[in-house]
């Protein structure tokens, strides 16, 4: 492709502008859709499907929708440039608590953003212009191996040189491998920053217990490391919100200054309203101020004032005690499918006598199940069975539904048995 632009008095200059790769995730999505085998199964994309496999609208967003809708005081105003107020509010709320501390000292805000990854960026992008001395491009940002594949390129176009891995996933056992996640933190300099998983992790589906929350907490306290939680599935995890928001709530007892990315796509099904929050813990109500304020100037630089429809369904929802009572139900019933799903899966292999363990399914917690199929077993369920997975092993449990489930099972089992 060729880039032509004038010098305005001579003639036009061409550039080469190199192509770039795919995201894959999407282009799984794009190879399925093409797809025309009649059994096709897509486990790839992060989305919840009911049980027909359907995009499934939450009914308190619809009661929410139709509240909105009907309000005559709402306009299409802009909103304050770090977001709807009562959105904010309720949303650190129920990361944080409604006992926090921190909220009760006036030391908690928050900002709206396009999404996790929005938040995530906003968080990087103040990070890289304060934290660790002004402007240092060069503080270590560590993610876990393996992660979500948008973390290091978030935090590397903020401007970040140096993005290294941290331990976390063990092949062997299929589970956490947390001495060398320990090891890592001991290793590292002091005041790295660690993208953190709150829970769910993806795309493992592997989360530290409590107790070696509390072990990670305290190495990371008295190495002055500076945590940034991805919080992106509360109450999608374990159908709990208060459970599922353990470890970042016992971090803020700890004393911890953090940030937390929080998305609202899963629990919420808002996935194309980019509906995002980025909660700040601070030391003390000045600070607070004084790093709202650059928040302020670089969203004002990034995308200036931030949509209000998928925030006011969600501020509703959540301040409402009959909205937020049926919310709950809601993500309960995704979070129960999810849990269902894992259970019948494992046992329709363990019935097969499929090769090797296949607890972990069941250990893993969230939309992602990391199954332990080598990229020769992933090609050859794509390619002789139509059945669309990340080249990792990773799969969305969403994807499987009481109609497929077999059809997968037994295809799985096949290409353990078949490919090595």
């Amino acid at each position: 492709a060729r880039v032509f632009y004038s010098s305005g008095n001579g003639p036009s200059k061409g550039e080469q502008v190199p192509q770039a790769a795919p995201v894959a995730v999407f282009k799984l999505t794009q190879d399925f859709t093409k797809d025309q085998f009649p059994t096709k199964v897509n486990l790839g994309v992060g989305a919840y499907r009911t049980d027909e496999g359907q995009t499934w609208v939450l009914p308190v967003v619809k009661r929410a929708e139709k509240i909105i809708v009907s309000d005559d005081r709402l306009n299409h105003e802009y909103l304050p440039i770090l977001g709807l107020p009562e959105f904010r509010s309720s949303v650190s709320r129920i990361a944080l608590g409604d006992d926090s501390p921190a909220i009760q000292e006036n030391r908690v805000g928050a900002v709206q953003c396009l999404g996790g990854t929005g938040a995530l960026r906003i968080g990087a992008e103040f990070l890289r212009c304060f934290y660790n001395g002004n402007n240092n491009t060069k503080t270590p940002i560590y993610v876990s191996a393996p992660t979500w594949e948008n973390h290091g390129a978030v935090f590397t176009s903020a401007g970040f040189q140096d993005i290294r891995p941290y331990k976390y996933w063990d092949a062997q056992t299929r589970g956490l491998d947390f001495v060398g996640f320990l090891s890592d933190l001991e290793s590292c300099p002091e005041r790295s920053i660690f993208v953190l998983h709150a829970c769910a992790h993806n795309p493992t589906g592997t989360d530290p217990t409590q107790d070696q929350w509390k072990q990670i907490a305290q190495v990371m306290m008295r190495r002055k490391l500076f945590v940034f939680f991805d919080f992106a599935y509360q109450g999608f995890a374990s159908g709990n919100l208060e459970n599922d928001a353990w470890a970042l709530r016992y971090f803020v007892s700890r004393g911890f200054e953090l940030f937390c990315a929080q998305s609202f796509s899963k629990n919420f099904g808002l996935y194309n309203e980019r509906v995002g929050n980025l909660t700040i813990v601070s030391r003390d109500t000045d600070n607070l101020k004084r790093v709202l304020s650059q928040m302020e100037m670089i969203v004002r630089t990034t995308w200036s004032n931030p949509p209000s429809q998928g925030a006011r369904v969600v501020a509703l929802t959540l301040t409402s005690p009959e909205l937020f009572s049926e919310w709950k139900d809601n993500v309960k019933t995704m979070a129960d499918r999810i849990l269902l799903m894992r259970s019948q899966l494992k046992a329709k292999l363990q019935a097969l006598g499929t090769p090797g363990t296949w607890d972990h399914i069941t250990e893993q917690i969230g939309m992602f199940s990391f199954t332990g199929l080598n990229p020769k077993q992933v090609e050859y369920l794509v390619k002789e069975k139509h059945i669309y997975l990340m080249s990792s092993g990773r799969i969305n449990m969403c994807g499987l539904t009481t109609k497929n489930i077999d059809y997968v099972a037994e295809s799985i089992h096949e290409a353990v048995t078949v490919v090595q």
